[in-house]
């Protein structure tokens, strides 16, 4: 089977965990159930087999084209995911994190349609693969910090209107989810920090292109100094709660929003 077919197989247990989320949504978290878990771990080694295969096949990191960035993205996600789902109490993650898995894995597949499946590499290096490969974590630990914040103002909401699901859900205090997501968006910012320095002092310009007039370069200082003023108004001015986790989930859906449209009117990343 080609990368694509494998790819797809992997969306479409993503889109059966995202169905079996809503059931998880509407019993209110009430049972520590697994079935969802081992769906996403299972489209994980799928996506993972697919994203090896197409490495292989082009002979260089997978990360050079929108498909591929979405594919690599939304596999950072669901691998942080699962690392975190080893805590049963984070383990229902998964229901919000499928649906948008779900989303990302049909937009990559629909991406892949107008690529030849014999494609030569536009690059090669290891700097540059390291680079995108660092934005490209830190794009995906950002998400799944949005994800923890809709989990909080989930829990936030049940709580504030008294509901009975809120005391026998199986997920952790809101104080806690709060910390979760506060480190979650740190560890993605120092990946995103240490992906720009390696862009700017390591890799040489393609020609005629310069940093400060790419668009892709502006935005990716947008959204570093958007996660920054974040970090500094939690710990520096107490923006914290549900101010704090609604910031988070626009900062990601900005990303979302804004990420291709960019990348297709840089001169630099769009070669």
């Amino acid at each position: 089977m080609t990368d694509r077919t494998v790819f797809l197989c992997a969306v479409a247990l993503y889109g059966i965990s995202a169905i079996y989320s809503i059931f998880l949504l509407r019993r209110g978290f009430r049972e520590d159930n697994r079935i969802n878990y081992l769906l996403l771990l299972g489209a994980f080694i799928l996506h993972t087999l697919a994203m090896f295969q197409r490495g292989f096949s082009l002979q260089r990191c997978p990360i050079n084209n929108l498909y591929e960035a979405t594919m690599f993205i939304a596999w950072t996600i669901v691998a942080s995911y699962l690392l975190l789902g080893a805590w049963v109490r984070l383990r229902f993650l998964g229901a919000f994190a499928a649906p948008l898995l779900f989303g990302l894995g049909v937009y990559a597949f629909m991406l892949s349609l107008g690529l030849k499946q014999t494609a030569q590499p536009d690059f090669s290096g290891g700097w540059q693969s390291l680079h995108a490969a660092l934005i490209f974590l830190s794009y995906g630990t950002f998400g799944l910090g949005s994800l923890a914040a809709v989990m909080y103002l989930n829990q936030e909401h049940d709580l504030k209107f008294h509901r009975i699901r809120a005391l026998f859900a199986l997920v952790p205090p809101i104080q806690r989810l709060e910390l979760i997501t506060v480190r979650l968006l740190l560890g993605g910012f120092v990946l995103l920090t240490a992906g720009l320095l390696i862009g700017a002092f390591a890799l040489q310009l393609p020609p005629g292109t310069r940093y400060w007039t790419d668009a892709k370069v502006i935005w990716s200082l947008i959204v570093w100094g958007l996660y920054l003023a974040l970090l500094i108004l939690h710990w520096r001015f107490a923006q914290r709660g549900r101010r704090f986790a609604w910031g988070t989930v626009a900062s990601f859906a900005f990303i979302l929003l804004t990420f291709w449209g960019f990348s297709l009117l840089s001169g630099i990343h769009n070669q």
